[in-house]
């Protein structure tokens, strides 16, 4: 129970994710954030390894928070319960902000930290909470521009949050992250239109499928027509063009960060390659970026990194 009046003791988490018996330390919060991010299922910790040593911690605090709120909503299956754990998340956060002492969760106790070095605004951690919660209660998405609306809150969020511990907070560099997180967000959709469907969710919006003649029975059925391959022809190109011009950003910050944004983009671009790869059927298998390519991917990043050392650090916001 906090100083709110709301109780916060995550009951019905994922065992990881509980609060422990004794408030951790600065250190003993920011190693577990460390291994949350180094050990979680995603690639996450090669992309650490390529951003700027300086703000590593605060990257890990920030993925830390993401990733466990993302499961708190996923990965608990009664949506109930999973709205009460999300609530409970962002009483947690406001305490992070405004009480911080009475933080108990390690990843609270290291987000303060990042708090306190970078001044990051509470909003963008706010809004990735109103995400997660939206995920409770819509899971059938009617237009593209509600598609593109909700990750404003559940994808733009974390690029902001990656700038902004990097020093740059100014909204021409925002609003390229944001075009690149957006694609990155609707390439992820494109890629998992079974796998969604199979846990009750569709984010190929209505608008498009009418548009283009496509009806959810094709999806439950797999079955893969003439129109389904036109209308994810359409969705594949448009989320590359806002890649393609968000992808500029790599341009405006230093060589160490530009390092780290051209993998997101190039990542994102092998996810949308996969899916033309294929001829566009993602109701057959899912698209997957093959291990040449990542190979190749992460040896031009490692190549960058290598070269950023001796690039002079660009001008900051």
């Amino acid at each position: 129970m906090t100083s709110t009046g709301v109780s916060t003791s995550l009951a019905g988490a994922p065992a990881e994710y509980l609060l422990p018996a004794v408030r951790p330390t600065l250190a003993e919060a920011q190693a577990w954030c460390r291994h949350l991010a180094t050990s979680h299922y995603e690639n996450f910790h090669v992309a650490t390894w390529f951003l700027p040593k300086r703000a590593r911690p605060h990257f890990e605090s920030v993925y830390a928070f993401s990733r466990a709120a993302d499961d708190l909503g996923d990965e608990v299956a009664d949506r109930e319960t999973a709205t009460r754990l999300l609530g409970e998340w962002r009483t947690m956060l406001r305490q992070c902000y405004e009480q911080p002492g009475e933080s108990m969760h390690p990843v609270f106790v290291a987000l303060h930290q990042t708090i306190v070095e970078t001044d990051v605004p509470r909003q963008l951690f706010d809004d990735l909470v109103s995400a997660f919660e939206m995920d409770q209660r819509v899971t059938m998405h009617q237009s593209l521009d509600d598609l593109i609306g909700y990750s404003r809150l559940s994808a733009n969020p974390v690029g902001r949050l990656v700038l902004w511990v990097s020093g740059y907070r100014d909204e021409r560099r925002g609003l390229l992250s944001d075009k690149v997180c957006t694609a990155l967000q609707l390439a992820n959709f494109w890629q998992d239109v079974v796998e969604d469907w199979e846990r009750g969710r569709r984010y190929i919006p209505a608008d498009q499928m009418f548009r283009f003649g496509v009806t959810d029975e094709m999806i439950a059925e797999k079955r893969f027509t003439p129109e389904f391959k036109t209308m994810m022809l359409f969705l594949v190109d448009h989320a590359g063009t806002m890649l393609r011009e968000g992808g500029q950003i790599a341009n405006e910050v230093d060589a160490e960060l530009a390092v780290t944004l051209r993998l997101f983009e190039q990542g994102g671009r092998a996810a949308l390659d996969g899916i033309i790869a294929q001829d566009y059927n993602v109701l057959k298998q899912r698209p997957s970026v093959s291990k040449t390519t990542k190979v190749r991917l992460l040896g031009g990043a490692l190549l960058g990194k290598v070269a950023s050392i001796f690039a002079p650090r660009g001008m900051r916001a």
